[in-house]
């Protein structure tokens, strides 16, 4: 393998890995903003006074 071949496929290696890191930073933006959303949805459906009186007279 001469010296201009090996220079094209160490830069597509580097090329490829950084195009991982990118899309993997974005994959974790999201999740972390889907997890923001859900805690505030299951924040937003507490409802404390539910369930706190039981009615047990027949």
């Amino acid at each position: 393998m001469d010296i201009a071949s090996l220079s094209t496929a160490l830069s597509m290696v580097s090329l490829n890995n950084d195009i991982g890191t990118i899309m993997l930073s974005k994959q974790l933006d999201t999740a972390e903003d889907m997890g923001a959303s859900m805690i505030k949805l299951m924040e937003q459906s507490v409802t404390p006074h539910l369930g706190g009186n039981i009615d047990v007279s027949l």
